[in-house]
Protein backbone atom coordinates (compact mmCIF):
# COMPACT_ATOMS: atom_id res chain seq x y z
CA UNK A 1 0.00 0.00 0.00
CA UNK A 2 2.52 2.59 1.02
CA UNK A 3 4.40 1.69 -2.57
CA UNK A 4 1.09 2.49 -4.74
CA UNK A 5 0.68 5.42 -2.69
CA UNK A 6 4.12 6.85 -3.48
CA UNK A 7 3.81 5.54 -6.79
CA UNK A 8 0.29 7.91 -7.21
CA UNK A 9 2.53 11.13 -5.62
CA UNK A 10 5.18 10.67 -8.00
CA UNK A 11 3.32 10.52 -10.90
CA UNK A 12 0.97 13.45 -9.66
CA UNK A 13 3.88 15.45 -9.43
CA UNK A 14 5.35 14.69 -12.65
CA UNK A 15 2.03 15.89 -14.21
CA UNK A 16 2.00 19.13 -12.42
CA UNK A 17 5.63 19.56 -13.21
CA UNK A 18 5.96 18.88 -17.18
CA UNK A 19 3.82 19.88 -20.04
CA UNK A 20 1.50 17.28 -21.54
CA UNK A 21 2.93 15.26 -23.91
CA UNK A 22 -0.47 14.93 -26.13
CA UNK A 23 -0.07 16.53 -29.31
CA UNK A 24 -2.50 19.58 -29.44
CA UNK A 25 -3.81 21.18 -32.14
CA UNK A 26 -3.61 24.95 -32.57
CA UNK A 27 -2.16 28.00 -34.73
CA UNK A 28 0.10 30.55 -35.44
CA UNK A 29 -1.57 32.89 -33.73
CA UNK A 30 -2.38 31.48 -30.67
CA UNK A 31 1.55 30.51 -30.49
CA UNK A 32 3.23 33.74 -30.96
CA UNK A 33 0.71 35.40 -28.33
CA UNK A 34 1.00 32.59 -25.25
CA UNK A 35 4.54 31.57 -25.80
CA UNK A 36 5.13 30.84 -22.07
CA UNK A 37 2.31 28.40 -22.16
CA UNK A 38 2.98 26.30 -25.42
CA UNK A 39 6.67 26.36 -24.66
CA UNK A 40 8.13 22.35 -25.25
CA UNK A 41 4.86 21.18 -26.20
CA UNK A 42 4.09 18.93 -28.63
CA UNK A 43 2.00 20.63 -31.30
CA UNK A 44 0.35 20.55 -34.62
CA UNK A 45 0.01 24.05 -36.61
CA UNK A 46 -1.13 24.67 -40.61
CA UNK A 47 -0.22 27.72 -42.62
CA UNK A 48 1.76 28.49 -45.97
CA UNK A 49 5.03 27.50 -45.73
CA UNK A 50 7.94 29.11 -47.63
CA UNK A 51 11.60 29.34 -47.66
CA UNK A 52 13.32 32.45 -47.43
CA UNK A 53 16.55 33.65 -49.35
CA UNK A 54 18.23 33.82 -46.00
CA UNK A 55 17.48 29.83 -46.10
CA UNK A 56 14.97 30.30 -43.39
CA UNK A 57 11.63 28.61 -42.83
CA UNK A 58 8.13 30.85 -42.32
CA UNK A 59 5.13 29.55 -41.54
CA UNK A 60 2.16 31.86 -42.22
CA UNK A 61 -1.32 32.07 -41.17
CA UNK A 62 -3.72 34.83 -41.16
CA UNK A 63 -0.81 37.27 -41.70
CA UNK A 64 1.68 36.05 -38.69
CA UNK A 65 4.63 33.93 -39.10
CA UNK A 66 6.55 31.18 -37.26
CA UNK A 67 9.93 30.25 -38.12
CA UNK A 68 10.28 26.67 -38.75
CA UNK A 69 13.63 24.18 -38.03
CA UNK A 70 13.44 20.96 -40.11
CA UNK A 71 16.21 19.07 -40.73
CA UNK A 72 14.26 16.70 -42.98
CA UNK A 73 12.72 17.70 -46.55
CA UNK A 74 10.17 20.56 -46.44
CA UNK A 75 7.17 20.65 -48.83
CA UNK A 76 5.46 24.54 -50.27
CA UNK A 77 2.52 25.08 -49.93
CA UNK A 78 -0.22 24.65 -47.32
CA UNK A 79 0.96 22.20 -45.08
CA UNK A 80 0.32 20.67 -41.21
CA UNK A 81 3.71 21.08 -39.53
CA UNK A 82 4.14 18.52 -35.89
CA UNK A 83 6.69 19.44 -33.76
CA UNK A 84 8.01 21.00 -30.50
CA UNK A 85 7.17 24.99 -29.96
CA UNK A 86 10.28 27.01 -28.33
CA UNK A 87 10.26 30.19 -26.58
CA UNK A 88 14.04 30.73 -26.48
CA UNK A 89 13.11 32.92 -24.01
CA UNK A 90 12.79 30.62 -21.61
CA UNK A 91 16.08 28.87 -22.09
CA UNK A 92 19.77 29.78 -21.07
CA UNK A 93 22.36 30.22 -23.89
CA UNK A 94 23.99 27.30 -22.30
CA UNK A 95 21.12 24.76 -22.17
CA UNK A 96 22.32 21.46 -23.75
CA UNK A 97 18.98 21.37 -25.71
CA UNK A 98 20.20 24.29 -27.95
CA UNK A 99 23.86 22.36 -28.33
CA UNK A 100 24.56 22.12 -32.02
CA UNK A 101 22.51 24.64 -33.58
CA UNK A 102 24.10 27.73 -34.91
CA UNK A 103 21.94 29.94 -32.83
CA UNK A 104 22.47 33.27 -35.22
CA UNK A 105 21.77 31.17 -38.55
CA UNK A 106 18.87 28.88 -37.48
CA UNK A 107 16.79 31.04 -34.40
CA UNK A 108 18.56 34.70 -35.28
CA UNK A 109 20.09 34.92 -31.84
CA UNK A 110 23.40 36.21 -31.61
CA UNK A 111 25.14 34.03 -28.96
CA UNK A 112 27.60 37.22 -27.81
CA UNK A 113 24.38 40.04 -27.20
CA UNK A 114 21.62 40.24 -24.93
CA UNK A 115 19.75 36.81 -24.58
CA UNK A 116 15.90 37.39 -25.74
CA UNK A 117 13.11 37.55 -23.39
CA UNK A 118 10.29 35.55 -23.56
CA UNK A 119 8.45 35.41 -26.50
CA UNK A 120 11.16 37.69 -28.76
CA UNK A 121 12.45 34.45 -30.24
CA UNK A 122 10.14 31.43 -31.13
CA UNK A 123 10.82 28.67 -33.30
CA UNK A 124 8.83 25.03 -34.07
CA UNK A 125 11.06 22.50 -34.36
CA UNK A 126 9.34 19.91 -37.21
CA UNK A 127 9.38 16.39 -36.29
CA UNK A 128 6.81 16.66 -39.66
CA UNK A 129 6.06 18.23 -42.47
CA UNK A 130 3.31 17.43 -44.38
CA UNK A 131 0.62 18.69 -47.72
CA UNK A 132 -2.73 19.46 -46.28
CA UNK A 133 -5.83 20.37 -48.08
CA UNK A 134 -8.93 22.67 -46.65
CA UNK A 135 -11.44 21.11 -44.07
CA UNK A 136 -15.03 20.40 -45.74
CA UNK A 137 -16.66 20.38 -42.71
CA UNK A 138 -16.19 22.42 -39.11
CA UNK A 139 -14.86 20.64 -35.98
CA UNK A 140 -13.47 21.88 -33.05
CA UNK A 141 -10.08 20.68 -34.50
CA UNK A 142 -10.32 22.31 -38.09
CA UNK A 143 -11.92 25.55 -36.42
CA UNK A 144 -8.20 25.96 -34.13
CA UNK A 145 -6.14 24.80 -37.33
CA UNK A 146 -8.11 27.02 -40.01
CA UNK A 147 -9.92 29.71 -37.88
CA UNK A 148 -9.75 32.56 -40.73
CA UNK A 149 -12.02 29.95 -42.51
CA UNK A 150 -14.79 30.17 -40.65
CA UNK A 151 -14.29 33.53 -39.11
CA UNK A 152 -17.66 35.08 -38.07
CA UNK A 153 -19.47 32.00 -39.28
CA UNK A 154 -22.37 30.11 -37.19
CA UNK A 155 -21.22 26.78 -37.03
CA UNK A 156 -22.25 23.71 -34.68
CA UNK A 157 -19.43 21.11 -32.91
CA UNK A 158 -19.65 17.89 -30.61
CA UNK A 159 -17.02 17.78 -28.05
CA UNK A 160 -16.48 17.19 -24.34
CA UNK A 161 -17.24 19.55 -22.26
CA UNK A 162 -14.37 21.04 -20.35
CA UNK A 163 -15.64 23.22 -17.91
CA UNK A 164 -13.75 26.32 -16.94
CA UNK A 165 -10.56 24.98 -18.52
CA UNK A 166 -10.31 23.10 -15.93
CA UNK A 167 -8.08 20.15 -17.70
CA UNK A 168 -5.64 23.17 -19.05
CA UNK A 169 -6.33 23.04 -22.46
CA UNK A 170 -5.80 26.51 -23.40
CA UNK A 171 -3.84 29.34 -21.92
CA UNK A 172 -6.17 31.77 -21.45
CA UNK A 173 -9.87 32.27 -21.02
CA UNK A 174 -11.54 35.20 -23.81
CA UNK A 175 -13.62 36.70 -20.36
CA UNK A 176 -16.40 37.46 -22.57
CA UNK A 177 -19.03 36.24 -19.58
CA UNK A 178 -19.40 34.77 -16.61
CA UNK A 179 -20.51 31.07 -18.31
CA UNK A 180 -17.92 30.92 -20.65
CA UNK A 181 -16.90 27.43 -20.75
CA UNK A 182 -14.26 24.97 -22.76
CA UNK A 183 -15.36 21.96 -25.54
CA UNK A 184 -12.92 19.89 -26.39
CA UNK A 185 -12.01 17.07 -28.54
CA UNK A 186 -9.11 14.23 -28.36
CA UNK A 187 -6.25 16.95 -29.47
CA UNK A 188 -7.98 20.48 -29.73
CA UNK A 189 -10.47 22.68 -27.93
CA UNK A 190 -12.27 25.70 -27.91
CA UNK A 191 -13.88 28.97 -25.77
CA UNK A 192 -17.84 29.06 -25.82
CA UNK A 193 -19.06 32.36 -24.15
CA UNK A 194 -22.38 33.82 -23.52
CA UNK A 195 -24.09 30.58 -22.45
CA UNK A 196 -24.99 29.17 -19.93
CA UNK A 197 -24.32 25.37 -20.07
CA UNK A 198 -27.95 23.96 -18.67
CA UNK A 199 -30.73 22.57 -20.02
CA UNK A 200 -34.10 20.97 -19.72
CA UNK A 201 -32.72 18.82 -17.01
CA UNK A 202 -29.01 19.17 -16.71
CA UNK A 203 -26.74 21.68 -15.21
CA UNK A 204 -23.10 21.26 -16.12
CA UNK A 205 -20.64 22.46 -13.60
CA UNK A 206 -18.01 24.54 -14.63
CA UNK A 207 -15.69 25.23 -11.45
CA UNK A 208 -15.44 21.16 -10.73
CA UNK A 209 -14.78 18.14 -12.90
CA UNK A 210 -17.64 16.08 -11.87
CA UNK A 211 -19.10 16.91 -15.56
CA UNK A 212 -16.03 17.20 -17.82
CA UNK A 213 -16.18 14.54 -20.76
CA UNK A 214 -19.48 14.74 -21.01
CA UNK A 215 -20.51 14.71 -24.95
CA UNK A 216 -22.47 18.09 -25.72
CA UNK A 217 -23.58 19.90 -28.89
CA UNK A 218 -23.22 23.44 -29.29
CA UNK A 219 -23.70 26.32 -31.78
CA UNK A 220 -21.85 29.84 -32.06
CA UNK A 221 -20.17 32.29 -34.41
CA UNK A 222 -16.47 32.01 -34.28
CA UNK A 223 -14.93 35.20 -32.91
CA UNK A 224 -11.09 35.50 -31.74
CA UNK A 225 -8.73 37.94 -30.50
CA UNK A 226 -5.05 37.59 -28.50
CA UNK A 227 -4.90 34.26 -30.02
CA UNK A 228 -7.80 32.76 -28.38
CA UNK A 229 -10.79 31.24 -30.55
CA UNK A 230 -14.38 31.05 -28.94
CA UNK A 231 -17.77 30.39 -30.21
CA UNK A 232 -20.43 33.48 -29.54
CA UNK A 233 -23.44 31.15 -28.25
CA UNK A 234 -25.40 34.31 -27.16
CA UNK A 235 -28.94 33.10 -27.77
CA UNK A 236 -27.99 29.45 -28.46
CA UNK A 237 -28.83 26.11 -26.53
CA UNK A 238 -26.62 23.49 -25.68
CA UNK A 239 -27.51 19.93 -26.30
CA UNK A 240 -26.31 16.91 -24.54
CA UNK A 241 -25.53 14.07 -26.90
CA UNK A 242 -23.01 11.07 -27.53
CA UNK A 243 -19.42 10.55 -28.93
CA UNK A 244 -19.74 10.79 -32.78
CA UNK A 245 -20.02 7.26 -34.37
CA UNK A 246 -16.28 7.76 -35.94
CA UNK A 247 -14.29 9.22 -32.88
CA UNK A 248 -13.34 6.41 -29.71
CA UNK A 249 -14.28 7.58 -26.63
CA UNK A 250 -11.42 9.58 -25.54
CA UNK A 251 -10.68 9.28 -21.67
CA UNK A 252 -9.96 12.16 -19.73
CA UNK A 253 -6.52 13.86 -20.53
CA UNK A 254 -5.12 15.31 -17.44
CA UNK A 255 -2.42 17.97 -18.57
CA UNK A 256 -0.48 20.72 -16.67
CA UNK A 257 -2.74 23.52 -15.59
CA UNK A 258 -1.91 26.86 -17.70
CA UNK A 259 0.49 29.28 -15.36
CA UNK A 260 -1.03 31.39 -12.97
CA UNK A 261 -1.04 35.21 -13.50
CA UNK A 262 1.70 36.84 -12.27
CA UNK A 263 2.59 40.85 -12.24
CA UNK A 264 5.18 41.71 -14.81
CA UNK A 265 5.26 45.20 -14.95
CA UNK A 266 4.90 47.95 -12.53
CA UNK A 267 5.19 51.93 -12.97
CA UNK A 268 6.91 53.01 -10.29
CA UNK A 269 9.44 50.38 -10.15
CA UNK A 270 9.95 48.18 -6.74
CA UNK A 271 12.46 50.21 -5.17
CA UNK A 272 12.68 53.17 -7.13
CA UNK A 273 12.74 56.36 -5.27
CA UNK A 274 12.41 60.51 -5.88
CA UNK A 275 8.32 59.82 -7.24
CA UNK A 276 6.22 62.31 -7.68
CA UNK A 277 3.71 62.57 -4.92
CA UNK A 278 1.22 62.93 -7.35
CA UNK A 279 1.96 59.44 -9.25
CA UNK A 280 -0.81 57.05 -10.32
CA UNK A 281 0.51 53.40 -10.04
CA UNK A 282 0.11 51.21 -12.70
CA UNK A 283 0.50 47.03 -12.49
CA UNK A 284 0.71 45.12 -15.41
CA UNK A 285 -0.26 41.03 -15.23
CA UNK A 286 0.60 38.31 -17.46
CA UNK A 287 -3.05 36.72 -17.96
CA UNK A 288 -6.60 37.95 -17.45
CA UNK A 289 -7.84 39.32 -14.66
CA UNK A 290 -11.22 39.36 -12.85
CA UNK A 291 -11.74 42.72 -11.79
CA UNK A 292 -13.85 42.07 -9.11
CA UNK A 293 -11.78 40.18 -7.00
CA UNK A 294 -9.66 43.04 -6.60
CA UNK A 295 -11.98 44.57 -3.98
CA UNK A 296 -10.88 44.49 -0.44
CA UNK A 297 -7.58 42.92 -1.53
CA UNK A 298 -5.42 46.14 -2.42
CA UNK A 299 -4.10 48.12 0.57
CA UNK A 300 -2.19 51.08 0.01
CA UNK A 301 -0.25 52.54 3.11
CA UNK A 302 3.08 54.58 4.17
CA UNK A 303 5.81 52.15 5.47
CA UNK A 304 6.98 54.41 8.46
CA UNK A 305 5.15 56.19 11.47
CA UNK A 306 1.44 54.42 12.05
CA UNK A 307 1.90 52.75 9.01
CA UNK A 308 -1.44 54.76 8.14
CA UNK A 309 -3.45 53.78 5.23
CA UNK A 310 -4.03 55.73 1.82
CA UNK A 311 -6.74 56.26 0.08
CA UNK A 312 -7.10 55.38 -3.49
CA UNK A 313 -9.64 54.09 -6.23
CA UNK A 314 -8.45 51.17 -8.94
CA UNK A 315 -9.06 50.86 -12.04
CA UNK A 316 -8.97 47.69 -14.37
CA UNK A 317 -8.00 48.13 -18.06
CA UNK A 318 -8.79 44.34 -19.75
CA UNK A 319 -7.08 45.44 -22.92
CA UNK A 320 -3.56 45.56 -21.64
CA UNK A 321 -3.72 43.73 -18.45
CA UNK A 322 -3.27 46.98 -16.53
CA UNK A 323 -4.21 47.90 -12.94
CA UNK A 324 -4.44 51.93 -12.29
CA UNK A 325 -4.04 52.95 -8.60
CA UNK A 326 -5.43 56.75 -8.18
CA UNK A 327 -4.46 58.24 -4.82
CA UNK A 328 -6.99 60.69 -3.14
CA UNK A 329 -4.71 63.16 -2.88
CA UNK A 330 -0.70 63.43 -3.18
CA UNK A 331 1.45 61.14 -1.37
CA UNK A 332 3.30 62.74 1.64
CA UNK A 333 7.14 63.91 -0.10
CA UNK A 334 9.91 61.71 1.40
CA UNK A 335 8.26 59.10 2.13
CA UNK A 336 8.32 55.49 1.82
CA UNK A 337 5.04 54.03 0.52
CA UNK A 338 3.76 50.02 0.38
CA UNK A 339 1.53 48.79 -1.92
CA UNK A 340 0.25 45.21 -1.44
CA UNK A 341 -1.90 42.91 -3.63
CA UNK A 342 -3.41 40.25 -1.14
CA UNK A 343 -4.38 36.79 -1.27
CA UNK A 344 -7.60 36.34 -3.15
CA UNK A 345 -6.90 38.03 -6.28
CA UNK A 346 -7.73 35.11 -9.57
CA UNK A 347 -7.23 35.35 -13.52
CA UNK A 348 -10.84 34.86 -15.54
CA UNK A 349 -9.72 31.64 -15.66
CA UNK A 350 -9.64 31.44 -11.85
CA UNK A 351 -5.94 31.07 -11.13
CA UNK A 352 -4.93 32.61 -8.10
CA UNK A 353 -2.37 35.84 -8.30
CA UNK A 354 -0.04 35.25 -5.87
CA UNK A 355 0.32 38.25 -3.31
CA UNK A 356 2.71 40.76 -4.36
CA UNK A 357 4.10 43.84 -2.83
CA UNK A 358 5.12 46.80 -4.45
CA UNK A 359 7.40 49.67 -2.14
CA UNK A 360 8.82 52.77 -3.54
CA UNK A 361 9.73 56.20 -2.34
CA UNK A 362 8.50 59.75 -2.88
CA UNK A 363 10.27 62.91 -3.61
Amino acid sequence: MKRLILLCVLVASVAGAQPSATRRATNVAALLAHAEFFHTRPVMVVGEMKLLDTGEYRLTSDGLSLRVVSKGSTADGLVEVRGEFWDLGKFTADDPRLAGYDLKRTFGVDPAGPWPRSGQATALIASSVSPVSPPSAPSIRNIVLFPSRYLDQRVTVVGQFGARNLLGDLPDAPGQSRWDFVVRSADAAVWVTNLRPRGKDFELALDSRIDTGRWIEVSGTLQQGRGLQWLNAEGATIKITTAPQDTPDQPVIRVAAAPPPEVVFSAPIGGETDVLPTTTVRIQFSRDMDPATFRNRIAARYASGNASPVPFTITYLPGNRVLEIRFASPLDRFSKVVIELQDGILGTDKLPLAPWTLTFETG
